[in-house]
Formats: C-alpha cells, structure tokens, sequence
C-alpha cells in the first residue's frame, strides 16, 4: 500500500483546491455572459424586455446639487431626441459649477431614457440612473527639493498636513444601455440584473440601463478649487451586453466589499486600473497568471518554513544573506508603505518580512527562554563545519563592501541634491531601497561564492527556490499590470537574473543527495524537505 507523507498530502489538497478554483471561475464568467433564457411553457413566469417592442427613445443627462428632487432642482446638459440603443456616440461639454460645489460640495448626473416626446419625469416608462460627478478624496503630496528650497520645513509641513479630503472632478460620464432581448424566469432574476430592473405596466422591463462607476482612475480626477468655474466633461453612449452589465456590477459589488474590510479608495483603485487599463485577452491572461501565482506563492511559503523549520545548522547557508534578506524586506515593506502602494503588493510583502526575520532567528539558532518572570535569549553552538561556511562568507562579504558601500553613499548623496522628496524620511527610506533595489543582488552572491567553494547546492531550499522562480517571471506579468514604484517593478526583472545564476550552478554542480559529503551529512530531502541521512563514523 503506498504511503504518503504530510507534506504530500498538503501539496495534493492545494492542487485540488486550485483546480476547483479554476473551474468555478470558468463556469462563474460563462454564467455572466450566457444565463439561461426563460423557457416555461406558461408566459406569465417569463418577463421580457420593453425594447423588443422597437419602442422610440430619448437620452436625457441632468446636473443637480443632490440625488433627488424634482425637475426643478436639475439642469440640462444633454438632450438626444432619436435615441438608438444599437449606436454609439459621445460629446464633450463645459459644465458651469455651482457655488456649493466649488465650496468643496458635491454636483450629480441623472440620466433618463423615455419614450420619444414625453417628459422623462413621472413616466411609468421612463429608467433612470443617478452618479457623482465629483469624489471626496485626498490630493496628491507634493514634492520637494530638500536641499535647494529654502523653506523646505514649511512646505514638507504643508504637504502633511493636507490629510482631509476634498472635492474631484470625474472627467468623464459613460453611459450603456443593455441591447440584448434576454428573458429571464420572473422568480430568478440574478441580484446584479434586479438591481437595474424596473417594470413597465404591461410586465415587461425597462431598458436596463448603467453608468459606468468604475471607468475613472484616480490619476484622473480634477482637484476642483476656487478658482474653477467652468470644467470639461465627455459623455459617451455605448451599447453593452448582459454579460458587461453583470461582469461590471459584480465588479463594483467587490470593490465595494474591499472598502468594507478597510481598502482605501488608493488600493481599490489599483483593482480597477487592472480591469480598466488592460484589453480583454490580457486580462484573461492576468486571470490565469494570478491563479498560478496565488498557487506558487502558497506552495513557496510552505516548502520555505518547511525547509527551515526543520533545518538545525547552516551548513553550506550564507548566514549574512539571511541577515540581509531579512533587513532587505523590511526596507521594501517600509518603502511600499510610504508610496501608499496597493495592498495587493503590499500584504504579500508584509508577509514575507516576517518570514524572513524568522529565518534570521533560525540562522543564528535563537531561543526564548524564560528565567523565573525575565525573558532571555540564548544562541546555539556553532559546529566546526558552520564556521567553515561562516569563513566563505565572510570573504565574499568584504570583497562586496568595497563596491557596495560608495555605491550607496553616493546614490544617497545624488538623490538629495537632484531629487525632489515629500520629506527627509522619504529621502531615508528611498536611498536605502534604492540600495536594496539597485544593489541588493550584490549581497546573494555570498551564497553563490559558497556554493563555489563547496562545489554544492544541496544544501539549498530547491522546492522552494523553484516555485519563488515561476513566481519571479510571473511577477514580470505583473510589473506591468498592477500599480507600483518604478523601482519596484525593476527589481521583479533583477530577480530574474539571480534565479538564472543558481540554476546555472545547480547545473554546474550536480549532486546525488545520498552521497555523504564533506562534513558527514546527507542533503537527500525526504518530502518534507527535511535531512533524512546522518553519517555514522
């Protein structure tokens, strides 16, 4: 009977989990776009669409200071007397501003489709749709030059201290009709068609009508201030399927659910900007690029704690690359955090600084301990073997000092002068992940120096190197895709080429794992990626 060991069995059930994912998701977009037409013989449990009259229309666009009230209370911007679903078309306008909307208030937009002729309002055949104009969020911090600006102080102040939220101008109003002459069974019409419903005295629906709310990007919104009166505006028709409608509404019932759970109106951006700024081929590629991502990524994590979690010396492991990948980390998860990135690259981060100041507890083999009610920490021995390694890696650590260091200074010194900064922690934080970013491969190659003198990589995490690897050029996906630094989105194409190296020495170093080597130990990993073998003398 064949016998499975844990780590097997975990590596299984996330297998499974991911295909199970998948083929929801698959079945989840075809049930968007494709939902089933109502088909009982008795008429009177189908509703179908008013438009399948061929009915004639108007677009009417209002503004108005609130959501409601009555005609009176809104303006005309817009007015298309023969209405076609099926046609596309746009038009730009300079919108005057109210008084209270330029005194940080708020402007609306309602738009009304009705019958040809007759007023919009207090139709039983008329739909309409209502949608902010502008949006309460936080302007842009400014930067300064540190060094040249003489009253520096005061304006790296002023840019803290602009923390309330003022009013935007969405620049842009996109408007879609659903053309498809769908049915639907009168007792199970999907929540995200409902919500657009309305009912016409004959029983039939309304043309289901949308406002893109998820159209605008932060980078795009107007800082509306005193002196603006008159603001440009595009208004764009076009007509849409039941599935854009569905997809759309899902999309926006997600974004929503992010802002419950604490996402900011910078990270939900960020959601949007991949379904927005991204063509529909690449973005079902990006659908199943995240997938595998999502897949590796959890496969990494566990074969990395694995491997050493149940690692007792650092044979053959450069302890100084622990030390800096852990300091490395945080510096990025600081960085990330002062440029306001999305979580969606920030909370990976963030976990792996953890993980990574763990191993550095595991190098130098700390323990907590307790005397009495006083916390104490106690450090392991060091074998005769670890301080062989120690002494590799020293050398390759003082031959990179040399270049490293003036390398650093210099590029801190540069960014002062030349570079304009929100503050001085900016400055700090970003010259020292300009370091880790620009020069941080320098400090992996410790590790590639001894493995060199070892004439080995056995010792090496490989399960977990190689899924870090899929993930790397996965992320080069992603460098284009999600929003992040600039730097950032380099140092995914740098980690290409430290994977490169070490698979060029796994190459260079073939090893059997059930060969003893040098220092007594057997580096053949069982399935749990822990040593299976120790040499008896």
């Amino acid at each position: 009977m064949m016998k499975f060991s844990i780590g097997t069995v975990i590596n299984y059930i996330v297998l499974g989990l991911f295909v199970a994912y998948i083929l929801h998701s698959v079945y989840t977009l075809y049930d968007l776009f494709f939902p089933a037409q109502c088909k009982h013989a008795n008429k009177q449990k189908c509703i179908g669409p008013y438009l399948a009259t061929n009915p004639k229309l108007e677009l009417h666009v209002y503004t108005s200071l609130g959501s409601g009230g009555s005609k009176k209370d809104k303006k005309l911007l817009w007015k298309v007397d023969n209405f076609t679903v099926e046609s596309s078309f746009e038009r730009d306008f300079n919108v005057t501003l109210p008084s209270k909307t330029i005194n940080n208030g708020t402007l609306y937009a309602h738009v009304f489709v009705s019958p040809k002729g007759k007023s919009p309002f207090g139709n039983q055949l008329t739909t309409v749709q209502v949608s902010r104009l502008t949006v309460y969020t936080i302007p842009q911090a400014k930067y300064i030059n540190l060094i040249n600006s003489g009253d520096s102080e005061d304006q790296t102040k002023k840019s803290k201290a602009i923390e309330k939220p003022v009013s935007h101008w969405k620049p842009s109003l996109s408007i879609g009709v659903v053309t498809d002459l769908q049915t639907f069974d009168r007792y199970a019409i999907p929540k995200d068609v409902y919500n657009y419903m309305r009912i016409s005295p004959d029983g039939s629906y309304l043309p289901l009508l949308y406002i893109d709310e998820i159209s605008y990007r932060l980078k795009d919104l107007q800082e509306i201030t005193s002196n603006i009166t008159e603001i440009p505006l595009h208004v764009e028709y076009k007509p849409m399927s039941i599935g854009k409608l569905r997809l759309l509404s899902t999309m926006q019932e997600s974004i929503n659910a992010l802002k419950t759970l604490g996402f900011n109106e910078k990270d939900t951006d960020d959601v949007k900007g991949i379904f927005i700024d991204t063509s529909f081929y690449l973005l079902a590629l990006t659908f199943f690029v995240s997938a595998f991502h999502l897949l590796f990524d959890v496969l990494a994590f566990k074969n990395d704690i694995s491997f050493w979690k149940g690692r007792d010396s650092m044979i053959g492991l450069s302890t100084r690359a622990v030390v800096w990948r852990s300091v490395s980390q945080s510096i990025i998860f600081l960085y990330l955090m002062d440029e306001q990135t999305s979580l969606l690259v920030l909370i990976p981060a963030g976990i792996s600084t953890l993980i990574e100041i763990w191993k550095v507890t595991k190098a130098f083999k700390i323990h907590f301990v307790w005397s009495g009610w006083r916390p104490g920490i106690e450090f392991g021995a060091v074998s005769e073997s670890e301080k062989e390694t120690e002494q590799y890696d020293s050398t390759a650590m003082n031959y990179l000092s040399y270049v490293l260091y003036p390398l650093c200074i210099g590029g801190a010194v540069y960014s002062l002068v030349y570079v304009s900064h929100k503050s001085w922690y900016s400055w700090i934080i970003g010259s020292l992940v300009n370091g880790v970013y620009a020069f941080g491969f320098l400090f992996m190659l410790p590790q590639l120096f001894v493995n060199y003198k070892l004439k080995s990589v056995a010792h090496l995490p490989w399960r977990a190197f190689m899924y870090k690897a899929f993930n790397t050029f996965i992320d080069d996906v992603f460098a284009f895709i999600i929003t992040m630094p600039t730097a950032h989105r380099i140092a995914c194409f740098r980690d290409d080429i430290v994977f490169v190296v070490y698979l060029y020495q796994r190459w260079l170093y073939p090893v059997d794992k059930k060969r003893v080597n040098e220092y007594g130990m057997s580096y053949d990993e069982g399935s749990d990626g822990k040593q299976t073998k120790q040499h008896q003398d």
